[in-house]
């Protein structure tokens, strides 16, 4: 079965106008609740991508919820980041998907102009997530961030002065910040689903450097193990490194240098060989990694088994 076209939605207002909601009280920040959307179901679009963040906290969701390809971990409730043009598809039993509650906060870029949140805004990596990353959110938590958008709701509803939009943003912050807090504790306290992509981390590196074809298929990339394991390259080297000291390009580079301290130890195959049979284009690219990570040149490494 074919994809539905996403619906592309520009503006806050067209996002109002889409659910039958009243009209946004500003046009750049807005707080939906779930319950409020007068649609039916049957009658909301099947896929969206719209050119502002969203911020969802959903609870009581039973359909299938799609961001980018992967399908969301749901759990009682979670809180899930998009950026622009990202695509969410929504997938039946849609008889469900009304009796589902929580908040979505809407933000559009142009807030952030002349605000450092307009290249901090990129530095928080749960935008770029996919899907089964989605944050789950005990109750205290819960209600913390909730009362952080309501703050935001409540200052643009108000009459605005001179500090309205400083006040948003910094609530915006504030809202980011305890996101990045609760993300690292979802790391250390997500035990058993990230102990096992650590298992099949490792099981990746040796299937590929395990093959006879690694000349014409090159060094492995971060993107490669990331795709591998349905995770965004960013959120799988911050996983790794919070659970093992090491990045998914540490992993990668020490996976070389252990294989390559084999063959220069137990094989006659010449330094250029072995950089090739490793995958480097330039022996001279492989020495350097091999030195920074060993405190020895390949040459050295050898001798000292001689």
């Amino acid at each position: 079965m074919s994809q539905p076209v996403p619906l592309h939605i520009k503006t806050i207002s067209e996002y109002h106008r889409l659910l039958r909601l009243p009209k946004p009280l500003h046009s750049l920040v807005s707080l939906i609740r779930f319950e409020d959307m007068p649609y039916h179901p049957d009658q909301a679009p099947r896929s969206i991508v719209h050119n502002f963040y969203s911020i969802a906290l959903k609870k009581s969701f039973h359909a299938r919820l799609k961001y980018g390809q992967q399908e969301v971990d749901f759990d009682e409730g979670i809180l899930l980041f998009m950026a622009p043009m990202q695509v969410l598809s929504i997938e039946g039993p849609f008889e469900t998907v009304s009796s589902h509650q929580g908040w979505l906060l809407l933000i559009h870029p142009d807030l952030f102009w002349n605000t450092h949140l307009a290249k901090k805004i990129r530095q928080y990596e749960y935008f770029e997530y996919k899907a089964n990353e989605a944050l789950h959110v005990s109750d205290a938590e819960e209600h913390l961030l909730i009362g952080i958008m309501q703050n935001i709701a409540r200052e643009y509803e108000a009459r605005t002065d001179i500090f309205s939009h400083d006040v948003i943003i910094a609530q915006l912050e504030l809202l980011f910040t305890y996101a990045e807090r609760f993300y690292q504790r979802q790391f250390m306290t997500r035990k058993v689903s990230n102990h096992q992509i650590i298992g099949r981390m490792e099981e990746l590196l040796n299937e590929y450097f395990k093959g006879d074809d690694l000349q014409s298929k090159g060094m492995p990339s971060v993107s490669y193990f990331a795709d591998a394991l349905h995770l965004s390259p960013n959120y799988l080297s911050r996983l790794l490194k919070t659970l093992t000291g090491q990045s998914t390009k540490d992993l990668i580079i020490n996976k070389v240098v252990d294989i390559a301290k084999e063959k220069l130890s137990t094989t006659d195959l010449t330094i250029n060989e072995i950089a090739y049979a490793l995958g480097f284009d330039h022996p001279q690219a492989f020495s350097k990694m091999f030195k920074s990570k060993a405190n020895l040149s390949p040459v050295s490494f050898r001798r000292s088994f001689n």
